[in-house]
């Protein structure tokens, strides 16, 4: 069974980039610029996983993720951003998300976090300043 997955960010080159990413083994059912438009879609398509930014027009990507957590929706959240900050990562893991990715990991840690989230874990990239490690918990 194929990993159906949803991308949100504003950057039209990110999102070609990351279905580019995907291609092999997961099925990318749609992809939005803004936060509003993920959770149309989200509801819409019903993806196993949303991978999403922070930093998006009209909705930013933490609060679209705390909209879905409330909603109870069962994809599974994957941030992927450039953020590269604890009290980003705090906020993101308090929606209730399961990932975050830095893109200039993207290569590296992007499919094995959306392993993790699946298997019901979190995962965190290495921050660029060694702020923390790479985590599973």
């Amino acid at each position: 069974m194929s990993i159906r997955v949803l991308l949100a960010d504003d950057h039209p080159a990110v999102l070609e980039k990351v279905a580019e990413l995907l291609q092999s083994t997961c099925e990318v059912v749609g992809s939005v610029v803004d936060g509003r438009s993920l959770l149309e879609a989200a509801a819409r398509q019903q993806p196993d996983v949303i991978i999403l930014d922070i930093s998006m027009p009209v909705m930013n990507g933490i609060e679209a993720a705390g909209h879905l957590t409330r909603e109870q929706s069962r994809a599974k959240i994957v941030f992927l951003t450039v953020h590269d900050d604890p009290d980003f990562v705090k906020a993101v893991l308090a929606t209730g998300a399961s990932g975050y990715v830095l893109k200039s990991r993207m290569a590296t840690d992007l499919v094995l976090a959306i392993r993790e989230a699946l298997a019901g874990n979190r995962f965190i990239s290495r921050s660029q300043a060694g702020k923390q490690s790479r985590a599973r918990f």
